[in-house]
C-alpha cells in the first residue's frame, strides 16, 4: 500500500508542478522496493504485492489468488484480488469470483454487500429477508468478525462495492488517460458475457457505452458520449 500511495503522490504532484515533493516520492518508491515480502499464501498480500508491481500479477494469480476459489477473500480486499487477476490477465477467473463471492450475498437475500462475508455462511444458512426458520442459522446474529460481529455487522457497507468498479474498468472497458475525463480508453473484456452496457459520470456530463459480442466472438460497441470526451480504441 505505501508503495502505490508514493507512486500515486508522485503522480499528483508532478501533474501540480510540485517537482520538489513529487521526487521525494519517487525516492521513496525506490527504498521500499528493495524489500519484497512473501505472499505467504495470502490472496491480501498476493494482491497488493502484484498491484504494487513488486512481483508479477500473472505470479500471484497462479500461485495464490487462483486458488482455492474465493475461500480466503474478503469484502473490502476481494477488490484489490479482482484487480490484480485482471492484470494478470484473469478476467474470466475474476468475473467468476465475483458471481460465487458477492452473488454468495444476492443468494442469501442482500440487497446491498455487507461488511464481511465468507463463503462458508452459506452452509444451512437463512436468508435475511424472511423470518429465520428452525434448524436454519442466523447469518446476521451468528456471522462477523473483529469489531463488527453479530448485529454490529453491517449489512449495507461502501468497501464492499468493489465488483462495481471493477466492472466498470474491466468489462465494460473504461479508463481514464486524461485529467478530468477528457480522455477516455475503452477496452472491455466480456468474458463469457453475450452483452454489455452501462454507463460512466465525467465533469461534462454522462458517458454511455454498449458492447455486444457477435456471433464470431468479435465485440461491437456503440457509446454517446460529451463533445467534450474522447473516445480512443
Amino acid at each position: 500500500l505505501m508503495v502505490m500511495a508514493f507512486e500515486a503522490g508522485n503522480e499528483l504532484l508532478t501533474i501540480l508542478g510540485d517537482k520538489t515533493n513529487a521526487e521525494f516520492c519517487k525516492q521513496t518508491v525506490l527504498r521500499l522496493k528493495k524489500h519484497i515480502p512473501e505472499m505467504n499464501t495470502s490472496k491480501q498480500a498476493a494482491a497488493l504485492l502484484a498491484l504494487a508491481k513488486l512481483i508479477p500479477p500473472e505470479k500471484a494469480n497462479t500461485e495464490v489468488l487462483a486458488k482455492n476459489g474465493v475461500h480466503g477473500m474478503s469484502t473490502f480486499y476481494g477488490y484489490y484480488m479482482l484487480n490484480a487477476r485482471a492484470e494478470a490477465g484473469d478476467y474470466q477467473g475474476a468475473l467468476n469470483n465475483i458471481r460465487e463471492y458477492w452473488g454468495g450475498m444476492l443468494d442469501l437475500g442482500a440487497t446491498t454487500f455487507w461488511e464481511d462475508f465468507d463463503i462458508n455462511w452459506l452452509k444451512n444458512a437463512a436468508r435475511i429477508d424472511q423470518p429465520v426458520p428452525e434448524g436454519k442459522i442466523d447469518v446476521h446474529a451468528t456471522y462477523g468478525d473483529y469489531c463488527y460481529k453479530g448485529y454490529r455487522h453491517s449489512l449495507c457497507h461502501g468497501w464492499a462495492s468493489g465488483p462495481t468498479s471493477w466492472l466498470t474498468q474491466y468489462v465494460l472497458g473504461i479508463k481514464v488517460i486524461e485529467p478530468g475525463c477528457k480522455k477516455i480508453k475503452l477496452d472491455p473484456h466480456l468474458c463469457d458475457l453475450k452483452w454489455v452496457k452501462g454507463s460512466f459520470p465525467t465533469p461534462y456530463g454522462v458517458v454511455e457505452i454498449e458492447h455486444t459480442k457477435t456471433s464470431s466472438g468479435e465485440i461491437k460497441t456503440t457509446y454517446k458520449v460529451p463533445e467534450e470526451v474522447q473516445i480512443i480504441r
